[in-house]
């Protein structure tokens, strides 16, 4: 595998492998690499000829600063696995080589206000940081094709949006979220859960579960109470959210019949740690 640190070296590399008419998929990811990333990286070296992987802990894309440095960072981990898994290039550039000219300022890109509900509600300036981030990356790497997990479903929404509204010639894969055994969604920061708060994590699993099989709520609303039920009783999680929203718009859901594509989405603390997590209702 080629590791390298610098735009230069990589678009170097890359671009003996477009000489040789080979297509390019792409993996950007933050490190702390678990088998969700492994399956983006294997669903990308199926569909392409060469695969190139990003580690980069984006820090205008944190609007808590503790959440930042918390964020685990196992680099020589990471490098290990995707040697196992047979990744092509590493590109793990310092902050200096992604933003030379320093920390960019907040853009309020156009995605058709995706980006101000849900997490973009909870977490300011979060998605514009992501999108920045994103685009920097697609201008250097250049793939053919780009690899989101829908555990992130809201973000791959908005990458979607973004690549479309600016015409930007990269196709977007979404890759479905893996699960640990219990149902927990695979997550970097499933790592820094305490053993007491990793077993009561399960309730986000758990709770969009009841919501797919709807069993025994007459309305949207029986199902939201009785979320919010759940997390009262519990010991260590504390909802953020749960909402019902259309698949493609993200506008809240009132009556079950009102959209033909549901998703549910969920986000709550387990401890110190904030996950999410989301289930398609019906496509």
């Amino acid at each position: 595998m080629l590791k390298y640190k610098t735009v230069k070296e990589v678009q170097a590399a890359l671009k003996a492998v477009r000489e040789k008419k080979q297509t390019i998929g792409f993996v950007p990811t933050m490190g702390a690499l678990h088998e969700g990333h492994l399956a983006l990286v294997k669903e990308a070296m199926e569909d392409n000829d060469f695969v190139v992987v990003s580690i980069f802990v984006n820090p205008i894309q944190f609007n808590n600063k503790v959440d930042l440095e918390k964020y685990p960072r196992v680099i020589e981990q990471d490098i290990k696995l995707l040697e196992e898994v047979g990744c092509d290039l590493l590109f793990y550039p310092e902050f200096e080589e992604m933003y030379p000219d320093g920390e960019p300022p907040e853009v309020d890109y156009n995605v058709n206000g995706l980006d101000k509900v849900l997490e973009g509600a909870f977490r300011p300036g979060h998605f514009s940081g992501v999108i920045t981030v994103v685009k920097r990356l697609f201008e250097i790497i250049a793939p053919d094709r780009a690899y989101f997990g829908m555990k992130d479903y809201q973000q791959l929404l908005i990458i979607n949006t973004f690549v479309k509204n600016y015409n930007i010639p990269v196709e977007i894969v979404p890759v479905p979220t893996e699960r640990e055994e219990d149902g927990l969604a695979l997550s970097s920061r499933n790592r820094l859960l305490k053993p007491e708060h990793r077993r009561e994590a399960t309730l986000l699993y758990e709770v969009l579960k009841r919501a797919k099989i709807r069993s025994g709520f007459q309305t949207v609303e029986d199902l939201k109470r009785d979320v919010v039920r759940k997390f009262k009783k519990a010991k260590y999680a504390e909802l953020e959210y749960f909402e019902l929203v259309d698949l493609y718009t993200l506008k809240p859901i009132v009556t079950w019949v009102q959209s033909s594509h549901v998703i549910a989405l969920i986000a709550a603390k387990v401890g110190d740690v904030r996950l999410i997590d989301n289930m398609i209702i019906y496509m």
